[in-house]
């Protein structure tokens, strides 16, 4: 049965489902709908909007209700400017304590229409299953309400331009929303009204403190060298990805591990470059395995259309970003219940609030996240000042 939940948080709890709206004593065998919230606990339920690869109502439209999608997002706009004026913080109310209940029925009903379009139309993606999960904790992360503090940042605000953007940062965002279709690899970017985690400048990360005792960063040592590694099928080192290559592909022990990381890189990219001969990272056979007819197919079932001077690029960018989102997905269910959370990810970068009442778990979560590649671990009191953890 399609339904569609009234409000997007968890605390919000009412569906439209058949003409009418429930506040409690929900119907039984509420199976699709247009996109995950947070008051929806069943794990069978389906998401249209996955479906159709991350698109809006209006793209995903049928000819026959456009006019109606138009009307009643016109007046659902003209309700959120009008809220807007009255200062009216929508992460504390719900919409349906705002918008008349008659209208709600109207733009449900075209929404209904439109997710059973969607499913009717669409074929369910292979990375379904991912993106579902992935989905739910990134709408975990948007409710979470950012610890911002200029204290012990006293140095930040000798530069005008920082001090400024430190001002702007402080008094308009709260909340990190990331988009899960930013980019056609997969790696997140966040939306237009979220907190600039992904792009701020990196003095400005002082400002943003944990909620619990300290940030603990998860990282991966050379993510993207690791990735190819992987694909080619070989086992990881346990020491320095960039100090091995130096031994075991450069076979130059002279050569700074600047130096090497800048060269290993500079081939990498450029499928021209014969500046490394070794069979160990293979770049054709990575190809003739997952790039065919003009796409790429990643081991986590994303098809990507690309050329092919640009596959491997795409190739180890899209797995390595699946990769760190996947353990995300799995530490953020080891914190299930406890005071720690995930508070941010950021590139191959996962940052935890870290209270202390959960230090024993720390070796575990490390372990989660490594698999069997070999992780940085930093921590500290703001997302700026980290130093090496010692476990």
């Amino acid at each position: 049965m399609i339904f569609q939940a009234i409000d997007d948080k968890t605390e919000c709890i009412g569906v439209y489902v058949d003409g009418k709206l429930h506040f409690d004593n929900f119907p039984s065998n509420l199976t699709k709908t247009w996109k995950y919230t947070g008051s929806i606990k069943d794990e069978n339920v389906e998401y249209a909007w996955l479906y159709s690869n991350g698109g809006s109502l209006a793209d995903n439209c049928s000819e026959e209700l456009k006019n109606d999608l138009a009307r009643v997002q016109k007046k659902m706009a003209a309700f959120y400017k009008s809220f807007k004026i009255a200062k009216i913080d929508l992460n504390e109310h719900c919409i349906f304590d705002l918008v008349p209940h008659d209208f709600l029925l109207d733009f449900c009903e075209v929404k209904n229409r439109i997710t059973e379009h969607v499913f009717e139309n669409f074929e369910k993606p292979d990375n379904y299953d991912h993106l579902a999960r992935v989905q739910k904790l990134i709408h975990k992360i948007k409710y979470q309400k950012l610890n911002l503090s200029m204290d012990n940042c006293r140095a930040l605000f000798t530069s005008t331009s920082n001090r400024i953007k430190a001002k702007e940062l402080l008094n308009n965002y709260r909340y990190i929303d990331y988009n899960l279709f930013g980019t056609v690899t997969g790696r997140l970017t966040t939306c237009r009204d979220s907190f600039p985690i992904l792009t701020m400048k990196k003095e400005l990360r002082q400002l943003v403190k944990p909620a619990n005792d300290l940030f603990v960063s998860l990282d991966y040592n050379g993510a993207e060298v690791r990735m190819l590694l992987e694909l080619c099928g070989h086992e990881q080192p346990k020491e320095d990805i960039h100090a091995w290559n130096i031994v075991n592909v450069f076979k130059d022990e002279t050569l700074s591990r600047d130096l090497a990381k800048i060269d290993f890189f500079a081939w990498l990219y450029n499928p021209e470059s014969d500046a490394i001969t070794s069979n160990i990272y293979d770049r054709e056979k990575v190809l003739d395995k997952y790039y065919d007819n003009g796409y790429i197919s990643t081991p986590y079932g994303r098809k990507i259309k690309v050329e092919k001077r640009k596959a491997l690029n795409y190739l180890i960018q899209s797995t390595t970003s699946d990769k760190v989102l996947d353990r995300a997905v799995c530490i953020d269910k080891m914190l299930e219940g406890r005071k720690s959370f995930i508070s941010h990810i950021v590139h191959d970068e996962i940052v935890i609030d870290y209270h202390d009442e959960d230090r024993s778990m720390i070796g575990s979560i490390k372990e989660m996240f490594e698999q069997d590649w070999l992780a940085n671990i930093t921590a500290g009191k703001d997302y700026y000042n980290l130093n090496e953890l010692k476990i």
